[in-house]
């Protein structure tokens, strides 16, 4: 991946606030750029199959496209949660953990809810991880289907 913003075009993302965000100047230009080439995966995957589909189908070529641009990811991580010092597997899957760095939880809802906000904050907590992009594929426009969160 390389610093060019020209490669990754103007994506606009929507940035919800939360409780416990820092200074979003931390964010070096190498996380936004890495944000910005996996909303530009997913646009091609939008324009490409559509709306209407399931989020197993959207996450495999999701998953495929960043393949295909040279970004690292995994599908399907497991997240434990740790209690009293004790990691414990209580099922929390990551859809996709891109680059090391950022989570990205794939949806097709007719409408994202606080419930979708929620986990997607919950896996920032519990990873210790700064960025995690929400998107919904079962939108008419990709770009009103994405949402960013910060930690």
């Amino acid at each position: 991946m390389t610093g060019d913003r020209s490669r990754y075009g103007a994506a606009s993302f929507e940035h919800e606030d939360h409780e416990g965000h820092k200074d979003h100047e931390v964010i070096s230009d190498s996380l936004q750029n890495l944000a910005r080439t996996i909303v530009d995966a997913g646009l091609k995957v939008h324009r490409t199959l559509g709306p209407g589909l399931l989020e197993t189908a959207y996450e495999s070529c999701l998953f495929r496209e960043l393949q295909v641009r040279g970004v690292a990811a995994q599908r399907q991580v497991a997240l434990p949660l740790e209690y009293e010092g004790e990691r414990l597997e209580v099922g929390y899957r990551l859809d996709l953990l891109v680059e090391n760095a950022i989570i990205v939880e794939v949806k097709s809802v007719e409408i994202l809810s606080r419930l979708h906000e929620a986990q997607i904050l919950t896996y920032l907590k519990l990873s210790g991880l700064r960025i995690g992009l929400l998107m919904n594929f079962n939108v008419a426009l990709f770009k009103q289907g994405v949402r960013r969160f910060i930690r």
